[in-house]
């Protein structure tokens, strides 16, 4: 028996392909908190940026990281946790690159010519390049019907807004490709570590092992570009840090082992609606009339999603797939070990 334990709180292990009953429910709402603090992101890097009167893209990049970072390695160190075994390395720099650097650089520059509105194209496509992703690193048939709703949640998502900019891509969009690509790899990379170590510490220390990029970053970008400390740029860059960077992954990656990745990635697919309700309600653009008929369909795809299960085939050889949940360790189909 292995018991993993933490200042944080104990996790065991049992066996899952898509989860039920309570713990399935659970991870439903992590996951789907960690959305709704993810909607928030688009909108605060806009404040951040404050129309080019606030911080520039770079020093926002690294300032949100180096304080994400800082307040992730206090939590590490305040709950004593043990450095990653060497195995870990691989995905936490693939989590660190995506999620951390690369994803929020790309989307930064992205929205220094696009609306928040038109940047949320990225997060109608992302679910189905994660569970792309995700798919090929374990190895992982999906099936008919699940393909078919995340295709079309997928399509209404990016259909829908795309038409808001008369589908006329822009050169943001060259960025918000680049950034979906990445992060995709960071989020299945992420959630398949989440298996294996506490959610939290999973996005702890990818913030961790970004810090001497970020760190960098945060102090040369200054020099080069303007900086002006406005009180939408504070509010902007202190959200992106404590919750778009680190609070919310720590939802989320919780949800993914709970839920995985699959299930969970499928239920951003609301978040690009969440992120136009709250660029009218916190920027103040227009709500386009077709939004109501878009979240109905994007809402009947995500409730598909969640009664689809994912048909697992063992290319190599069978391996249980765990989950996190608050107790003793138990693995081996339920018995203790």
């Amino acid at each position: 028996m292995r018991e993993h334990s933490s200042g944080i709180g104990n996790w065991r292990r049992v066996s899952s392909g898509w989860g039920g009953g309570a713990g399935s429910s659970s991870g439903v709402l992590l996951a789907g908190l960690g959305v709704l603090s993810f909607s928030f992101s688009f909108p605060a890097t806009d404040w951040a940026l404050d129309g080019g009167r606030g911080l520039g893209p770079w020093t926002v990049t690294g300032l949100r990281g180096v304080l994400a970072g800082l307040l992730a390695l206090g939590c590490l160190v305040g709950g004593r946790v043990p450095v990653p075994e060497r195995r870990h390395w691989r995905g936490l720099a693939a989590v660190a690159l995506g999620c951390v650097v690369g994803f929020p650089l790309l989307t930064t520059f992205a929205l220094q010519t696009a609306g928040s509105a038109h940047s949320a194209v990225v997060i109608g496509v992302l679910p189905l390049a994660t569970a792309v992703v995700s798919a090929l690193r374990s190895r992982t048939r999906l099936s008919r019907s699940y393909w078919g709703a995340a295709v079309a949640g997928a399509v209404v998502v990016a259909a829908f807004t795309l038409l808001q900019n008369h589908g006329r891509p822009t050169g943001a969009d060259l960025y918000l490709v680049a950034a979906l690509l990445v992060c995709a790899v960071g989020y299945a990379e992420g959630g398949r570590l989440a298996r294996d170590l506490p959610g939290w510490q999973v996005i702890a220390w990818a913030v961790v092992a970004a810090l001497p990029l970020t760190a960098v970053t945060a102090a040369v970008a200054p020099a080069v570009e303007p900086v002006g400390l406005t009180a939408h740029a504070v509010v902007g860059v202190g959200y992106l840090a404590a919750v778009s960077q680190f609070g919310g992954f720590v939802l989320w990656y919780r949800g993914m082992a709970a839920i995985g990745v699959p299930r969970a990635s499928q239920l951003q697919l609301a978040q690009p609606l969440l992120t136009l309700l709250w660029s009218v309600l916190l920027l103040g653009e227009r709500l386009p009339p077709a939004a109501p008929a878009a979240a109905v369909l994007v809402l009947g795809c995500i409730a598909i999603t969640q009664r689809v299960g994912a048909r697992r085939t063992a290319v190599t050889r069978p391996a249980a797939t765990t989950v996190l949940t608050g107790g003793p360790v138990v693995s081996n189909g339920g018995r203790p070990d």
